[in-house]
């Protein structure tokens, strides 16, 4: 079941990410939900060193984190699709 919610919460962060992010973002759907895993995944260890790793209730700050670091790694992962993969698909 970790899997299943690591994809859901990827796919909703990655999808927020794009939605934030100015412009037209060119990555495929799911390297956006992978994006946001990463994102997710970075958030937590950024939450846990600044001492954030559990509270009463809803972790906002958490959340925070991971959407803060899913918004840069989903512009930064645009990018580098789009240097690598994108010019070839897009020319054809």
């Amino acid at each position: 079941m970790g899997w299943l919610w690591a994809i859901i919460v990827g796919f909703v962060l990655g999808l927020i990410a794009k939605a934030v992010i100015p412009g037209k973002q060119h990555s495929p759907l799911w390297l956006t939900t992978i994006f946001g895993m990463l994102g997710a995944i970075a958030g937590n260890a950024i939450a846990r060193a600044a001492g954030v790793a559990s509270t009463p209730g809803i972790d906002w700050t958490r959340h925070l984190f991971q959407l803060v670091a899913a918004i840069i790694i989903v512009f930064l992962g645009d990018m580098l699709y789009m240097a690598t993969l994108g010019k070839r698909r897009h020319r054809v």
